[in-house]
C-alpha cells in the first residue's frame, strides 16, 4: 500500500495545519516580545509578529505535520519510521 492508500502524507498535513501552526508562532512570538519588556526591550506589535511568523511557520508546520503523521501512524499500529 502506498502513503496515499494507508493515510494523508506529511505534506497535505503541513498544507492544511500552515495557518494553525504559523498562528501559534505569531502569538508566541507576539507574548515572547512581551516577555522581553522586562529586560529593557521594545515590544514587538501584533503586525511584526504576524510578518515574522510567516516564514518562520513553514518550518514549525513542517515539524507539527511529521508529528502528527507519527501519531497517526502509532493509532494504526504501525511501527515507528526511523
Amino acid at each position: 500500500m502506498t502513503d496515499i492508500e494507508t493515510g494523508w502524507p506529511v505534506r497535505k498535513l503541513a498544507i492544511v495545519f500552515y495557518p494553525f501552526t504559523a498562528a501559534a508562532v505569531a502569538i508566541n512570538l507576539f507574548m515572547l516580545g512581551l516577555m522581553g519588556q522586562a529586560i529593557g526591550l521594545p515590544a514587538l506589535s501584533p503586525l511584526w509578529s504576524i510578518g515574522i511568523s510567516i516564514p518562520l511557520g513553514i518550518p514549525a508546520t513542517w515539524l507539527a505535520a511529521k508529528w502528527i503523521r507519527g501519531l497517526m501512524d502509532e493509532a494504526d499500529g504501525k511501527p515507528p519510521a526511523s
